[in-house]
């Protein structure tokens, strides 16, 4: 059992949602970035998605480019990532940290010697936007094999013929893509949510996390609310991007948790 398969297995016990916080890996530097970090456990995150900046973004909105480039800019690198984790992990053993960015900076490091980095650093779970389920021996079968969960996105436009093959090698949990588009472009509606994930869930024991245009503490529990959690990406980030403080951010964060585990 993983990190993730625990932290689900506990929140359903309690029969509480799961709050999901996304940050970029050296935004705005490497030691406010750790700082935040460290931070999200106590502010009521219960699964951190941590970005691994990259210079093509292609999924990714303004506000996300946008930090990758400052991580980027600040000499933000894949190892200097891992060492983050790591050192995260010497005083939280138990909060969960999922991977999410790009192949190509795992490609340029080498399959097997990432995948035993990133067991080693802490790394629970891994999201890569740009491999489809048809390269799952690329990546995600090597990933299990060292207990790291591969979760995959499922969007509006994943129809029923889809659904099957991109939950075939799923684990941890599945990413509901709230709208069609790039990230921050729009505002998720629990009233279209809601029938989507009831479908993905008809199709799978796994949690079904929805992402994508949730910015408020109401909107993440209306979206916790028709699912099993929420996760907030863009809207935290700007909060960085507009240089509000590790503290200002974690309050920010603290409120967008509350409401989801409202729900």
């Amino acid at each position: 059992m993983t990190r993730i398969d625990a932290k689900f297995a506990a929140l359903k016990a309690e029969g509480k949602k799961a709050f999901v916080a996304y940050i970029m890996a050296g935004d705005p530097d490497l030691e406010t970035s750790a700082e935040i970090l460290a931070g999200l456990p106590g502010a009521g995150v219960d699964v951190i998605e941590l970005g691994l900046p990259f210079t093509d973004p292609m999924a990714d909105g303004p506000t996300i480019q946008l930090a990758g480039q400052r991580a980027l800019d600040g000499g933000q690198t894949l190892q200097k990532t891992l060492d983050m984790v790591a050192a995260f992990r010497k005083t939280d053993d138990t909060t969960p940290i999922v991977l999410m960015g790009y192949y190509n900076p795992i490609y340029n490091r080498g399959v097997t010697r990432f995948l035993q980095d990133a067991k080693e650093a802490g790394i629970d779970g891994l999201i890569v936007v740009d491999l489809p389920p048809e390269e799952d021996e690329e990546l995600c079968l090597p990933a299990q094999e060292y207990g790291i969960n591969f979760i995959r996105l499922a969007t509006p436009t994943t129809d029923d013929r889809r659904l099957p093959t991109v939950l075939q090698n799923t684990s941890g949990f599945v990413y509901y893509v709230s709208i069609t588009g790039i990230t921050g472009s729009a505002a998720a509606q629990a009233t279209d949510v809601g029938p989507e994930v009831a479908r993905i869930k008809s199709a799978t024991d796994l949690p079904v996390i929805v992402g994508f245009g949730i910015t408020t503490p109401d909107a993440a529990q209306n979206i916790a609310g028709v699912a099993d959690g929420c996760v907030v990406g863009s809207a935290i980030v700007k909060e960085i991007g507009a240089g509000k403080s590790p503290a200002e951010v974690l309050e920010f964060v603290s409120g967008l948790a509350a409401g989801a585990h409202r729900a």
